[in-house]
């Protein structure tokens, strides 16, 4: 059974630059490490959550290898040095695990 993974980070609208400046460095982090899961980034244009919000999310064949990939990036210094610069511009960030229903 699949599962999807997602972060959920309201940040500060007045920051908008900085924080996805740095969240870009996140997405190139993903890409030039193989071990870094490969999520989709969204903002939104227009629903319930604020334009101010950005959605990370990536599927996993098991909850077990989403429970490793959270252990991984809680542990990777290179995420980490990132989370420490961004988190600054959170106002609200939460961690979500669905069961993919198919």
């Amino acid at each position: 059974m699949a599962y999807m993974l997602r972060f959920v980070q309201r940040f500060q609208p007045a920051q908008r630059d900085a924080f996805l400046t740095l969240e870009r460095q996140f997405a190139a982090l993903e890409q030039a490490v193989a071990e870094y899961p490969k999520g989709r980034r969204y903002i939104p244009y227009s629903g319930r959550e604020p334009v101010n919000t950005l959605v990370w999310e990536c599927e996993f064949p098991s909850f077990a290898e989403a429970q490793e990939a959270l252990a991984f990036l809680e542990k990777d210094e290179r995420h980490e040095e990132l989370y420490r610069q961004q988190v600054g511009f959170f106002l609200e960030a939460y961690t979500e695990m669905y069961e993919v229903f198919d």
